[in-house]
């Protein structure tokens, strides 16, 4: 791994970029970064977070979030979040959110940004397919998936797999959420290699990143369910932190449309969100009495959470939209052929690799000698996995409709 700049030495002496910001003791500083499983030389420009952040942006995986569902499928309308807008919600907020803890931003929104590439299309609903797909072959996960994509299966480098991100922002992808128990190879192996402890929490620049995906999913679910119908403002306004806002706003703009009303109260409650978690970790951090980001990986909670006063309303919320929102008639209807879609593809690859196409069936080929059931299942599920909803959509229509192009 690439060694960090000595201490004491200037940008000038070692080619890193310090922080403008002045930062807490407890934030992950660039020039004290842990490095990176190759070593190559430091940007001048950059620091080596920045420089993180800018791969994962110029990423193909980064792009095909773009057609790739968060709720609603891609083709249902231009006005609800995709995969791609809600990851760039996520990086704004957590950025906020870092600057006010006065931990690294740039660490923060390299971690937000890379939190979901490995989502499959169609979100959850093919993820779980996938799992069900991947059970006799060592399993799936999107979390494992994203490090999967950052260490291996972005080629852009002659040099090595992957895109050679900083020790910090792997460990934020594998731990944004807090430590982990896994059995998932490259886990093991990235985490080996790079001395990644997995029973410990990340800086609080990544657990910034998992709380702002919180704030981010949670208010703009509520704007996308409220837009296709799905509920009515009367419906969720049963939910005690939805409820309050809403009577206050109504208060305050007697007369406004309900659009503007309904744009009012998420505006609203993502301010009530990131003022809680705000308030919330500056106190733990205080108590914690960390003074630099060994401190808190050893601490035994995390640092970045909701208050025991607000959490109980958050978990209403998420209550109200799995019931009304995740598991409504018409996703179940989409969940449905996602289902036929994914688990086609999947038995189809398996059964007839040479449906692949030339770049897929030479990484099958690649492992001939020594290949068993679970490496040609793992190439699989990584080409799958990274399909867009519409090339899934596409490629299982040329595979069983039989009409398609055929002259």
């Amino acid at each position: 791994m690439n060694k960090p700049a000595p201490s004491g030495q200037t940008t000038a002496d070692t080619g890193y970029n310090y922080c403008a910001l002045p930062l807490a003791p407890y934030a992950c500083v660039p020039e004290h970064s842990k490095g990176r499983m190759h070593e190559e030389p430091p940007s001048r420009h950059r620091t080596c977070f920045q420089r993180d952040r800018d791969r994962i942006i110029h990423s193909s995986a980064f792009r095909r979030l773009k057609y790739k569902t968060q709720v609603f499928v891609y083709h249902e309308g231009d006005h609800y979040r995709t995969r791609l807008t809600h990851t760039l919600e996520v990086a704004q907020i957590a950025r906020s959110l870092a600057r006010s803890l006065f931990v690294n931003e740039d660490l923060a929104e390299t971690v937000a940004l890379s939190h979901d590439l490995g989502h499959t299309p169609f979100a959850h609903a093919g993820e779980d397919v996938l799992k069900k797909c991947m059970e006799p072959y060592d399993g799936f996960e999107h979390n494992a998936q994203s490090l999967r994509i950052l260490t291996h299966l972005e080629e852009k480098y002659p040099k090595w797999a992957g895109l050679n991100l900083t020790f910090e922002t792997l460990e934020g992808v594998i731990k944004h959420n807090g430590p982990i128990e896994t059995n998932d190879k490259t886990i093991l192996e990235v985490s080996s290699k790079m001395g990644i402890g997995l029973t410990n929490f990340a800086p609080v620049e990544a657990q910034v990143a998992a709380l702002a995906d919180d704030i981010a999913y949670n208010n703009h679910d509520v704007e996308d369910g409220l837009n296709a119908g799905l509920f009515t403002l009367n419906d969720i306004s049963s939910v005690k932190l939805i409820g309050r806002i809403a009577k206050a706003k109504r208060k305050e703009y007697p007369d406004i449309p309900e659009t503007m009303l309904i744009h009012e109260i998420i505006r609203e409650m993502i301010g009530e969100m990131a003022n809680d978690v705000l308030s919330e970790s500056q106190m733990r951090l205080k108590d914690s009495k960390a003074q630099s980001p060994d401190d808190v990986r050893g601490l035994k909670i995390p640092i970045v959470a909701f208050s025991i006063q607000l959490e109980p309303e958050v978990i209403e919320l998420k209550q109200f939209l799995m019931a009304n929102m995740y598991r409504h008639y018409t996703v179940d209807r989409i969940r449905n052929k996602v289902e036929i879609i994914i688990a086609d593809l999947f038995r189809v690859y398996m059964e007839r690799p040479n449906l692949l196409d030339e770049h897929w069936r030479d990484k099958i080929a690649a492992v001939n000698g020594h290949q068993n059931a679970t490496n040609k299942a793992r190439i699989v599920a990584d080409y799958i996995a990274g399909m867009t909803d519409r090339y899934a959509i596409r490629e299982h229509e040329r595979l069983f409709d039989l009409y398609w192009d055929l002259k």
